[in-house]
C-alpha cells in the first residue's frame, strides 16, 4: 500500500515551543517519514505564512493573530490561528488529519465534515474536572472534537479512565514514543549524586518550587549532591534560583544532545509535577538508563511502572525527598541502568509509529 499523506496540526511547534507535546510531533513525524508516509505539520506561529523542511518533517506555518484580549478574558488558548491552519489544510492534499490539541481538532473535524477523510485527536492532557474547566469553552470546544472527530487517542491508562469517567468514552491508548536513538546510556554518571529536571520552572503545576525545598533534605544525606534545573528565559528568575553553593545549577536543556549527555551523566531523573498525561521527560531518562522519580497520580506510574526503574511519591517534600533517596541508592545498582533502559525500549518511536500507521489504516478502511 502507498505511503499516507498525514497532516498533522498543532498550535505551536518548535522551536517556538519545545514540550514534550512537540517532541511528540516531531518523533512521530519521523517515524511515518521513515516507513514511507508523507506527513506534514500544520501550526501557528507569530509571523508570515512559510513552508519549509525542518530536521526532516515538512513544516506549514499559517499566522497565529494576537489573542491578548482572549487570554485576559481566560478563554481557551490557541484559537486565533484556527482559520489559516484550515485553509492551509484543505488545500493540501491529505488522506486523514490528525490534531494534537482540541481547538485543531475542531479544524480536523470540520475538514472531515467537507472531505469524507478521517481526522483523530490525540489527546495530551488529562480531560477531568480541573483541566476541562481551566478555560472559558474548554468543554464546549473538547466535546465538539471528540464529536467530530472519528477516533480519540488517550497517551496513558489513567487518561483513558478520564475519558470513560467524564465522557462514558472509550478511547484507545497510544503511549507518546521515545527516541531511543537520540537518548541513550552515554558518558558515566558524575561522582557526586545528580539529579537532573528538564521540566519548565515557569509553569507552575510542574512543581519544581517542591523540588526546591525537598532539595536541602537530600543534602543533609549527601552534602555534594548537585540539582541540575532547566534555565529559564526570564533572566530575573533564573538569577533568583541558581544557588552553587547550595548545589543548584541551571543549565540548558532544549538541546536535544545536551538533554540526552544530562539525563546520562545525572543518577536521577525528577518530575514533581501533577497532572501529567505520561511523562515524556522520565521516559527519555529511562532511555539513557537514568532511574526516575515522579508523582503518583497520572500517567507517571505508568512510566515508571517497576520499582527497577525509579520511585514515586505522594506527598510534600519530605516525601519528595525520601523517593529522590531511594532512587540514588537505585542508581548505585549496576543491574539500574540496563533495566532502565530495557523499559524505555518498550515505548521506543518504532513502536509508537506503528500503533498510529495501524490507526490511520484502520480509520481509511472502514
Amino acid at each position: 500500500m502507498s505511503g499516507l499523506r498525514v497532516a498533522m496540526l498543532c498550535p505551536v511547534f518548535w522551536p517556538e515551543v519545545r514540550r514534550g507535546g512537540e517532541r511528540m510531533i516531531h518523533e512521530l513525524s519521523s517515524g511515518l517519514i521513515a516507513r514511507g508516509d508523507s506527513p506534514t505539520v500544520i501550526t501557528g506561529h507569530a509571523g508570515r505564512p512559510s513552508r519549509g523542511v525542518e530536521e526532516g518533517v515538512p513544516v506549514v506555518r499559517v499566522p497565529r493573530l494576537p489573542d491578548g484580549r482572549l487570554q485576559r478574558r481566560e478563554f481557551e488558548s490557541y484559537l486565533t490561528h484556527l482559520p489559516a491552519s484550515y485553509a492551509a489544510l484543505t488545500v493540501g492534499r491529505y488522506d486523514i488529519a490528525h490534531a494534537w490539541f482540541a481547538t485543531d481538532a475542531l479544524v480536523a473535524a470540520r475538514w472531515r465534515a467537507r472531505t469524507g477523510r478521517p481526522a483523530l485527536l490525540s489527546y495530551l492532557g488529562i480531560p477531568n474536572h480541573v483541566g476541562l474547566m481551566a478555560k472559558r469553552k474548554r468543554l464546549e470546544i473538547t466535546q465538539r472534537a471528540i464529536a467530530g472527530c472519528d477516533v480519540t487517542v488517550a497517551l496513558s491508562r489513567s487518561v483513558a479512565a478520564e475519558f470513560r469517567h467524564w465522557f462514558g468514552l472509550e478511547v484507545p491508548v497510544i503511549q507518546p514514543p521515545v527516541d531511543v536513538h537520540q537518548f541513550v546510556p552515554g558518558p558515566p554518571r558524575t561522582e557526586e549524586p545528580t539529579i537532573v529536571c528538564a521540566a519548565s520552572v515557569e509553569a507552575a503545576a510542574k512543581r519544581v518550587w517542591l523540588l526546591l525545598r525537598a532539595f536541602p533534605l537530600v543534602r543533609r544525606e549527601h552534602p555534594r549532591a548537585r540539582l541540575l534545573i532547566n534555565r529559564p528565559r526570564d533572566e530575573g528568575l533564573a538569577a533568583s534560583l541558581a544557588d552553587p553553593a547550595a548545589g543548584i545549577e541551571l543549565v540548558d536543556l532544549d538541546d536535544r544532545d545536551a538533554l540526552a549527555r544530562r539525563y546520562a551523566e545525572a543518577w536521577v531523573s525528577v518530575l514533581p509535577s501533577t497532572g501529567e498525561a505520561f511523562g515524556l521527560v522520565l521516559a527519555e531518562a529511562l532511555a539513557c538508563g537514568t532511574p526516575g522519580v515522579g508523582t503518583d497520580t497520572g500517567g507517571i506510574p505508568e512510566v515508571l511502572d517497576r520499582p527497577e526503574v525509579g520511585c514515586v511519591f505522594s506527598g510534600d517534600e519530605h516525601d519528595l525527598a525520601r523517593a529522590l533517596l531511594e532512587a540514588i541508592e537505585l542508581a548505585r545498582d549496576p543491574a539500574t541502568a540496563d533495566a532502565c533502559r530495557t523499559r524505555a525500549l518498550e515505548l521506543s518511536s518504532e513502536e509508537c509509529t506503528r500503533k498510529y500507521e495501524e490507526l490511520y489504516r484502520d480509520l481509511l478502511a472502514r
